[in-house]
């Protein structure tokens, strides 16, 4: 966002405040699909960010859910069911049985354990349907099955019941090395050869997480455009010619979000410099164990040059001395009212706040349309009541 959106933002609708760009979302997306081959799609994990899901369904041919809830979102943003990846490593009884019962357009059903390859066979065998399914290979932790039992289940399977469509692979995020993306690749072309050759299963489709890396702080360098060329070269390099579908969340989502917060006090405690703001850990906790530490990319409004200035620590709204933003920031003549905005926030940083803790409000959430105009799509929400235990 310019410097003079991010102010008339500030001034008309106030802080904490998260504003999503969709104008820089569009481009991002149509970034990644002219740096890889024409034969990957993509699918939006929509736990990066269930705001910007809706902007996303003209131009994205998957979506990633995984729990019930994710599903109402997408159900209330009129998601296709075809478009719906139904993932989870947890998926309850009763929500499956909705689905099958209620939706024959479900894209796919991921198989993360035996426990839920029985409950789909039991559910499809119930609903006299045949429920189309991707395995999903563990990578070495909690998720998705050990590679002999997803064999297993390829040999064992009931046509009637599931439709195995191929295999989904995810094994972190982050990741910045083409050369444990190519171990991975060349992983999964192994084993789809041997599925087919020794077993006589044909994969129609790999749905992968490169997990593409998304920069948060200053000092970060990283070359993207090389790092997808060589990808696209793996890609091409693959001989398998199953449907190729690569799953990302703050790839696509992370560019597009700037966080506003405002400063609301500031002090002078034994010779170090305390800037107070209304926002905190619990609305950019995914810079997790790095915040304070790192200098993430952001900007102050109104600007000013910050070499020679002052030098403050930003701190959050909560009672904790873990609430810390920023250590040893220059500013020139911080005052209250200043306002921060950190940028690259487009994911994970609304999901996974504690937004909870001490029953702060959660901030509203704003969309600025490709016509600079931003628009309300959530107001902010008090928690207390979810905090406050029933007396009656």
């Amino acid at each position: 966002m310019t410097t003079q959106q991010i102010q008339a933002i500030a001034r008309d609708w106030g802080t904490p405040t998260y504003v999503f760009d969709l104008g820089v979302l569009k481009r991002r997306v149509d970034y990644l699909k002219s740096r890889l081959p024409q034969r990957v799609q993509l699918c939006y994990a929509i736990k990066a960010n269930t705001f910007i899901t809706g902007a996303l369904n003209e131009i994205m041919p998957r979506f990633e859910i995984c729990s019930p809830g994710e599903y109402r979102v997408c159900q209330a943003l009129d998601i296709p069911g075809r478009k719906m990846v139904i993932s989870g490593v947890y998926k309850t009884p009763s929500f499956i049985r909705e689905l099958a019962q209620q939706r024959s357009d479900i894209g796919v059903y991921t198989v993360e354990s035996e426990e839920q390859l029985a409950l789909l066979k039991c559910v499809a065998r119930e609903c006299s349907r045949t429920l189309p399914v991707l395995l999903r290979l563990t990578s070495g932790n909690q998720f998705g099955l050990d590679r002999a039992k997803l064999v297993e289940a390829i040999d064992q399977n009931d046509s009637a019941l599931l439709d195995i469509r191929g295999i989904q692979y995810f094994s972190g995020t982050q990741k910045s090395s083409l050369k444990k993306l190519k171990r991975e690749l060349d992983k999964l072309e192994a084993l789809i050869d041997e599925l087919e050759q020794e077993h006589g299963f044909v994969c129609r489709e790999l749905e992968y997480g490169p997990g593409l890396p998304a920069f948060y702080f200053e000092g970060d360098s990283f070359d993207e455009d090389a790092h997808l060329a060589g990808l696209s070269e793996l890609i091409d390099g693959l001989h398998i010619k199953c449907e190729l579908t690569f799953e990302l969340g703050r790839g696509i989502a992370a560019s597009c979000g700037t966080y506003l917060t405002s400063v609301v006090d500031k002090k002078t405690n034994k010779g170090q410099n305390y800037a107070i703001l209304d926002g905190g850990m619990n609305h950019l906790v995914y810079f997790g164990q790095s915040m304070a530490m790192r200098m993430p990319h952001m900007q102050i409004i109104p600007p000013r040059d910050n070499r020679d200035g002052e030098v403050w620590n930003l701190c959050g709204a909560l009672c904790t001395a873990n609430d810390i933003l920023v250590k040893q920031l220059p500013v020139s003549g911080l005052a209250v009212g200043d306002v921060f905005a950190f940028e690259n926030t487009g994911a994970y940083c609304m999901i996974e706040g504690i937004s909870l803790f001490l029953s702060r409000d959660l901030p509203q959430v704003l969309l600025l349309g490709e016509d600079g105009v931003p628009r309300q799509v959530r107001q902010g929400v008090p928690t207390y009541p979810l905090n406050t235990p029933e007396t009656h």
